[in-house]
């Protein structure tokens, strides 16, 4: 049975990759920070019967903690190990860029370097981002178009990229890059634009809310599934040799268009309800960030399945579940 080690269980893209990796017979470890409270609501439908041996088991790391990494990768012995573990938002990137660095910078070489001293090194995945490009210098952005990062998130994510070059080619490591562009789904965080969007329009359309404050609605952005892109991930990992990989639809949709798409599906206009807050703008902006998948669809066979309006319904459906049921809760306190 092969085993995997993945940091950054408890997101989004962590929770569809265990799905996917258990599916599939692995036996899954995943690394939690240990705090005062348990985050792990996207993976507990993941624990079986409790009499039964469990195929995924959580233990508490951190990426600040090279020697705890050291461990724990030498205890484990894993054979894949998906680094997603990361201060992922890019606007707090701006507010806490030391802190950035530390975990998205520094932490991927902690781990590089704990592999690096297991017997057997195991196999290796770094999640790249789609903000490395920043301000892009052509379009559409490809495994050779160059970056250009506008934030503290995306200059920690180019270190990484580069640690994890420098490491395949110095020490022979099995360690790839996945440039993934945004890729959302219900389990996004509520901070990130699009679940900030559904979760507003569903709530408005019960009554439950009034407003929604928006930054820059002009921004576009290359949409697509989570549970697609980490089964780019998986297939980087099982290929004869290492290599990075775009990983995107192509396609690319401004957040007035995902605005237009989610209020539609709800029967509202947005313009009645959006207002812009000068607070939401970043400091540097990202205007237009778009892939070009054609090296994973060639040399992977992958293939991205689900569409933008499939993906913000699949959303709004979700979100208005969750709105029906503060409304009754709501409801019933009165």
């Amino acid at each position: 049975m092969k085993k995997a080690l993945i940091t950054g269980i408890t997101g989004q893209d962590g929770s569809y990759l265990t799905e996917l990796l258990l599916k599939k017979g692995y036996e899954v470890f995943g690394l939690i920070r240990r705090s005062s409270s348990f985050n792990t609501d996207r993976i507990d439908h993941l624990y079986k019967d409790p009499h039964e041996q469990p195929k995924l088991k959580l233990i508490y790391a951190d990426l600040t903690d090279g020697s705890n990494l050291h461990s724990v990768l030498n205890e484990i012995n894993p054979d894949e190990v998906y680094n997603l573990g990361a201060q992922s938002h890019v606007r707090v990137s701006f507010d806490q860029p030391i802190y950035t660095a530390n975990v998205d910078a520094l932490g991927t070489l902690r781990v590089l370097e704990a592999i690096r001293s297991m017997k057997k090194p195991a196999k290796f995945y770094q999640a790249s981002s789609s903000e490395m490009y920043g301000k892009v210098v052509e379009t559409p952005q490809t495994e050779k178009t160059p970056f250009y990062p506008r934030s503290p998130y995306g200059c920690a994510k180019v270190y990484s990229f580069w640690q994890t070059v420098n490491y395949r080619e110095a020490y022979n490591l099995f360690a790839c890059n996945g440039i993934l562009f945004n890729h959302e789904s219900p389990r996004r965080g509520e901070t990130f634009v699009t679940r900030k969007i559904t979760r507003a329009a569903t709530r408005i359309k019960l009554g439950l809310q009034n407003k929604l404050y928006l930054g820059n609605i002009e921004a576009k952005r290359d949409w697509g599934f989570a549970g697609d892109y980490v089964e780019a991930m998986w297939l980087m990992m099982q290929q004869e040799k290492a290599d990075d990989f775009v990983i995107a639809t192509g396609e690319t949709h401004s957040v007035k268009e995902f605005l237009n798409e989610v209020f539609g599906q709800l029967n509202l206009d947005w313009k009645k309800y959006v207002e812009i807050d000068a607070k939401y703008y970043r400091p540097t902006e990202v205007d237009l960030l778009l892939g070009n998948p054609s090296k994973a669809k060639k040399v992977l066979g992958w293939q991205p399945k689900v569409g933008f309006k499939e993906l913000a319904k699949m959303m709004t459906e979700t979100d208005i579940k969750i709105a029906e049921n503060e409304k009754l809760l709501k409801d019933h306190s009165k």
